[in-house]
Parts: structure tokens; sequence; C-alpha cells
């Protein structure tokens, strides 16, 4: 593990204010808890990992990819609390919480500082694990996402004059916003590895979904079969995105951790293990000092097991992102279940490992097109890879 260089959380305790209520399963106490875990494990407690504070997004950084008349809209619900359908708040997903603007724009603020760090050279690598909110579109909320942090991050590169910037997906559910805000612009390469859209929000992305016109080839989908476990998702992960990143050569990579692939999610039916997700972490790391110079931008994104899932997923986030990622076999400390159970009243993990070996089997050992996952990974494969001119056989 390579991190020649500091790396950074942006983080303070008001992020957690991104609440749409008690009822909601997006809670922000999975971002508190993973916090203590990071501390108590040392992470974030004078190791390499620095903490620096959140700024809050000015209206014009939203603006550059949010309509205005969503801003308004967001900012007229938090201050009414009355619903605002036309733009998608007031809905199952996106109930409307008083201060809504000022919370989602303290995210966006907390990415665009992670996104400065790394393209201004003060940090190699820098995450926010509150950010990742890449179901929102220009003109609406969607999907637990008032605002696109992730597409304002990106478009803030490209008018530094970035070149090229890669985003890899890993979150359960497709990220379909921010394939639409790059739809056309063929600096940016959306890459989503996601439970089929047949099955689950929001529908969409396929592996016929490939970008607009002027664009083909920089959007990339690969939608996994439910019940994909951890063999199956590093074997479609490894088959498309290390190639297609290779090519397409970014100043700067961008990942999307959700950790809802996880078989315990509530929302969604993959099967992975907090050990395979630790494996994509590391993957995606490697891959950053492989093509972008180590310069890597980390989010999180859904994950709905609060308590024994999302803290440690992202635990190994955090400890892949300072370069001293965490031995899985490690027990999580006493004084961090001690918080939970006095927090919550349940019993939190006692290892941060789901006791797994993630293997997987090489896509270059042959593909076989009776199993469902190999006939998706080969559909993503067909249709994306002769637009970068790489060979779509193995």
């Amino acid at each position: 593990m390579h991190c020649a260089g500091p790396s950074t959380v942006v983080f303070d305790p008001t992020l957690t204010d991104y609440d749409f209520g008690p009822a909601h399963p997006m809670s922000p106490v999975r971002v508190d808890l993973t916090m203590q875990l990071a501390h108590e494990l040392g992470i974030t407690t004078g190791g390499p990992l620095r903490v620096v504070p959140a700024p809050m997004a000015s209206l014009d950084q939203i603006a550059t990819v949010h309509d205005h008349a969503l801003i308004e809209a967001v900012q007229r619900a938090g201050h009414t609390g009355d619903a605002e359908l036309q733009v998608g708040l007031g809905s199952d997903d996106n109930p409307v919480f008083l201060g809504m603007h000022e919370a989602a724009a303290h995210v966006v603020g907390a990415s665009l500082e992670a996104f400065r760090q790394v393209w201004s050279g003060e940090s190699l690598h820098a995450a926010n694990i509150t950010g990742g909110l890449h179901h929102a579109m220009p003109d609406r909320a969607s999907g637990f996402c008032v605002y696109n942090d992730v597409a304002v991050g990106i478009r803030w590169l490209l008018d530094q004059g970035a070149e090229r910037v890669a985003y890899v997906d890993v979150d359960v559910h497709h990220g379909d916003g921010v394939q639409a805000i790059f739809w056309d612009d063929p600096r940016v390469l959306t890459i989503s590895l996601h439970e089929t859209g047949q099955f689950l929000f929001p529908g969409t992305g396929f592996s016929g979904e490939v970008g607009g016109e002027g664009a083909e080839g920089s959007a990339v989908n690969v939608a996994l079969p439910p019940g994909t476990s951890d063999a199956g998702w590093l074997r479609a992960f490894h088959a498309v995105v290390p190639e297609l990143v290779r090519e397409f050569a970014p100043d700067v990579l961008v990942s999307q951790h959700g950790c809802d692939s996880h078989a315990e999610d509530p929302l969604a039916h993959l099967m992975l293990s907090v050990d395979g997700q630790r494996a994509a972490y590391v993957a995606v790391h490697e891959l950053a000092h492989e093509v972008a110079a180590g310069r890597w931008v980390a989010t999180g994104g859904g994950g709905y097991a609060v308590v024994d899932v999302v803290p440690r997923a992202w635990s190994h986030l955090l400890g892949v992102v300072s370069g001293t990622p965490l031995d899985p076999a490690t027990a999580t400390p006493e004084a961090w279940r001690a918080y939970v159970r006095e927090r919550l009243g349940v019993e939190a993990p006692r290892q941060l490992t789901d006791g797994r070996v993630p293997d997987y089997r090489d896509w270059r050992d042959g593909f076989d097109p009776g199993t469902w996952l190999d006939r998706e990974v080969n559909a993503t494969r067909t249709a994306v890879f002769p637009l970068h001119g790489l060979d779509p056989m193995p």
C-alpha cells in the first residue's frame, strides 16, 4: 500500500444535520458511528489522516450543476417545511426538513474541499464520507439526494483545468445523476457497478447507456444480478474498471463508496461482505496510484445497515485513504461498542471482518455465457470497450 503524500478526511459534526427524520433509512447516526470508530481505531487521531473542517458551498458553486429553480425551492422548503413536489421535495424518499438547503450545501462544501485538497496538492487523497449524493439531478432532488456534491466537485475540477476525470461508483444503486450531468462530456468517464435496474431504484444503468453524441463510451454501466456476492462483484469490477480507467488516463480518480451492496443492507439485494467491500477500496486506491499519480477523491453514499455495516465499511475506506489499511481481523474497540450501546441500545459487531476471503476468478480465464453475471459483464465490455479502442474479448 503506497500513499506518498498527506491524506485528509473533511468532516465536522454538524454535517449530520443532513437528516430526513427518524423514520428515514438514511440516518445520520451512521456518519457519527463511523467517525467514532475511526477515532477509536486511531485513524483520525494523530495518524496519517488529517481531519479538516467542512466549509459551506456557495449558491454560485451549487449552481454550476443545479438549476436556480431547484436551489430556490430547496431554500423555500427548508424555511417553510412545505413540500415542493415539482422538484422532488416532500416525497417519501426526500421528505422536507428545516434547514435543508444549509445541510445539503454543507455536504457539497465538504466534497468541494476534498476536491480542492487533491487538486491543489495539499493532499494526495481526500475523503468526504457524508458525500456521494449521486442521484440528484440538475432540476430535482432524487433518491435521498438533494444536491449532487460529486458532480459539483467534478465540475469544479474541470473549471480548474483538469482535462480528464474518471468517476467510479460502487454503490448498489446506479449513479444516474452523475452520469446524466456529464452524459455529453467526453472529459468525464462515469463507471457504475450496481444491482440491475430491473429490480432496483432508479431503474437505469444498463450496458447500452454509453454516453451522448460526441461522448460515446464516457458512460459505463455494469448491471449486476440480485444475489451477487464478493466473488462475482470483484470479478465484474476487475473485468471492466481497470482497463477502461487505464486507457482513459484521468488527471484525478473520483469514487463513490455506498456500502449498501452488503448482504445485510435492508434496501437492496446484493450479497457482499465488508471484506469484499474493503477489497474494492484497495483496488480503487491502487488504480489511483497507477493512472492518476495517486490523486484520489473518495466519497460515501448509500448504506442503511447503520450499525452492523456502515461504520466498519467506511472505517476500512478511511484506512485505505490514509495509506494504512486496517487489518480485517482487528477487533472493534470496546470504547466504540460501549458508545453504540449507550447511544442506540444495541450490540455492535466485535470485529472489522465478516470472516470472508474475497477471492474471484479473473475474466481472462474465460467467461460463461450461461451465467447472468457473465452475460452482463460481456454486454458492458462489448458495448464500451471498442469505443476506447479496446478489445472486448478476454
